[in-house]
């Protein structure tokens, strides 16, 4: 037996130990996925989508819960844990609607005497593991698509984020079916072995060694991967009023802990240093404790201070932190602007993910566009300007599978979401995920 325990990242503490599932709880896990996902595919669409959103209903009649549970695994503030629970819930009935959808080519006579068209099956049994940032949310980007298109999933929530999957697995039992979603809480060798199971694609979310890891062991079968952001923002002289302080805000939502959060701000020479003096005054009245909770572990807290105790940054601004009552063991970090950096430096190249923003001046155009492009993630960007054309032509330029123009991290189920390069490839969100869940089956008929 292996027992893990996590921390309050409020105030350091631990918290109640848990037993970490190992190759006898993970196999029988898939097994009962793979018996229940026949059932559960051979259900009409309709049927599919009215238990789903049952189960939205359920999250949201118990949203207090969730959010608890959250904040207990995270030290998101109340306000950040309620939205995600909304959030959540607002994904599912979005694929509820999709399972009832039709996406394929074109079907009907293409050939002289004969009649086709395509079928969408179910992968069968989807694996996904999920990261600790937005423990229900990332698992619901993923259960949502699969659950929707007739597959089971057997969930492996982050080590230190364990509690909101529970519960998510107890409704989805009651309301879904039996094994519908399994839930294996457990550490890097529980993930693992999940991986190395028999089942029939992996989605995973996480870091980029973590993404070519599970890459390698998955083989042939179908992997979806969205890996690390350190995003890049095209900041221009005729950027609105709003550009630092919007920024901010982006930067600071659960303490920076967000894939597609804004990095790296990027001017040009004539706005470099009123940009910086902006962000470091909008930062600086960000204030952990009050306006955003702690990073989540100590791993992640050490992480954060190597990249910043590495950074050469000629100019810092910091911020402050006030932890609540006994939360001074947390793991609070303070906002952070960096300046009068090398294209090389640590906290450019490296995502810090966590409360800080780096501000490099580029030549001209071309210069910031390559500076945006010169990371190996891509996975969000933004341009900020009032010539809606050079915003467009410049958001066209970026290598990220999601841009912005004058905002930053908004997002909708509607919309999809995915990397490219070392930030991984599939879809999250939008009709277009369900694709990274089925396979098609093209059908023909002689009719003579």
């Amino acid at each position: 037996m292996t027992l893990l325990t996590p921390h309050d990242p409020r105030t350091g503490r631990p918290r109640p130990p848990y037993q970490a599932a190992r190759e006898k709880e993970v196999t029988a896990a898939v097994e009962a996925a793979a018996a229940a996902q026949r059932a559960w595919a051979a259900l009409p669409p309709g049927q599919r989508s009215r238990r789903l959103l049952r189960l939205a209903d359920r999250i949201e009649n118990r949203a207090e819960a969730y959010a608890e549970a959250l904040r207990t695994g995270t030290g998101k503030p109340a306000a950040e844990a309620r939205g995600e629970v909304e959030g959540c819930a607002d994904v599912l009935r979005f694929y509820a609607g999709a399972a009832r959808t039709e996406v394929s080519p074109a079907a009907g006579r293409r050939m002289d005497g004969r009649e086709s068209w395509v079928r969408w099956e179910p992968l069968g049994v989807v694996a996904a593991v999920v990261p600790w940032n937005y423990p229900l949310m990332m698992a619901m980007w993923r259960l949502g698509p699969a659950l929707a298109a007739g597959n089971t999933v057997v969930l492996k929530p982050a080590e230190t984020t364990p509690e909101t999957a529970l519960l998510l697995a107890e409704d989805a039992a009651g309301l879904l079916g039996e094994d519908v979603v399994r839930v294996l809480p457990g550490d890097r060798e529980t993930g693992v072995l999940l991986v190395e199971s028999a089942v029939d694609a992996i989605a995973f979310t996480g870091s980029t060694a973590g993404g070519l890891d599970v890459a390698y062991r998955a083989g042939l079968r179908p992997v979806s991967l969205e890996l690390g952001g350190n995003c890049a923002a095209l900041v221009l002289p005729d950027a609105p009023e709003h550009t630092c302080a919007s920024l901010a805000a982006a930067s600071v939502f659960n303490a920076g802990q967000s894939c597609a959060a804004p990095a790296r701000v990027i001017t040009l020479p004539e706005n470099h240093d009123a940009v910086v003096e902006g962000l470091a005054r909008e930062m600086g009245r960000k204030v952990a404790g009050v306006d955003f909770g702690p990073l989540n572990n100590p791993d992640q807290a050490a992480r954060h201070d190597r990249i910043l105790a590495e950074s050469r940054a000629g100019v810092r601004h910091t911020g402050r932190t006030e932890p609540g009552p006994e939360q001074d063991g947390g793991y609070w970090r303070p906002t952070v602007v960096l300046a009068d950096l090398a294209e090389d430096d640590p906290a450019v190249v490296e995502e810090v993910f966590g409360p800080v923003l780096t501000v490099q001046r580029a030549r001209d155009l071309a210069h910031a566009v390559e500076l945006a492009n010169g990371v190996r993630q891509a996975l969000a960007a933004s341009v900020w300007s009032s010539d809606v054309s050079t915003a467009l032509t410049l958001a066209g330029e970026l290598d990220a599978g999601e841009t912005w123009v004058n905002c930053h991290l908004d997002q909708t189920p509607e919309l999809p979401h995915g990397g490219r390069k070392s930030s991984g490839h599939g879809t999250d969100l939008s009709t277009l995920a369900l694709a990274d869940y089925q396979r098609p089956k093209c059908v023909t008929v002689r009719l003579e």
